[in-house]
């Protein structure tokens, strides 16, 4: 497969876990109110089963999300459909509020496929925990907009346990900083 060019490599052809990560435009914080982190997370959660994806762990946060989701063997593999659909409805929306026509919102997305289970587990922790890692919060489970609550509330509890033993602090994440917005319910 060739390779795009001016954009990071995605080659996305084949089943099994991806983080993903996107990020606005020129790092603005357009996701700044709930009510906009919500429409990209509500957004999140209705494209990712329509086309197939498990989503494992989520986080939306001011100017940028991630998200790791699981393609199943059977599902067509194509995690650059999922951002796309998801950028452009989440992009029409909010332009449409701010009366800002074609304005660029999504910068890109960077992917990496989980190939090794101590990195699928840490990142799984990473994602939960973003919010904290961004001092949006100081306790992941109450930021609405992540997965940590949904997590500990339906993970076995040893599954639960484990991936929250996973050191965080070495991994090579691609990440946006966020600047200062209330981020907390």
């Amino acid at each position: 497969m060739p390779d795009w060019p001016h954009s990071p490599i995605h080659r996305l052809t084949t089943a099994g876990a991806y983080m993903v990560t996107g990020a606005i435009y020129r790092n603005q914080l357009l996701l700044a109110s709930g009510a906009r982190r919500s429409l990209v997370q509500d957004a999140l959660l209705e494209l990712a089963p329509s086309m197939e994806w498990q989503l494992q762990a989520w986080a939306i946060l001011p100017n940028h999300y991630h998200f790791i989701a699981m393609a199943a063997e059977t599902a067509e593999v194509d995690v650059g459909a999922l951002c796309q659909r998801l950028h452009s409805l989440t992009a029409r929306s909010l332009n449409a509020a701010d009366r800002e026509t074609g304005r660029q919102v999504w910068f890109q997305y960077w992917e990496t496929k989980l190939t090794y289970q101590r990195s699928y587990l840490a990142r799984l922790k990473y994602v939960h925990l973003n919010a904290v890692h961004h001092r949006l919060v100081k306790d992941a489970e109450q930021y609405r907009w992540c997965s940590a609550h949904w997590f500990a509330r339906t993970a076995h509890r040893s599954f639960y346990e484990t991936v929250m033993s996973f050191p965080i602090d070495r991994l090579t994440v691609r990440d946006v900083e966020c600047g200062s917005v209330d981020g907390g319910g």
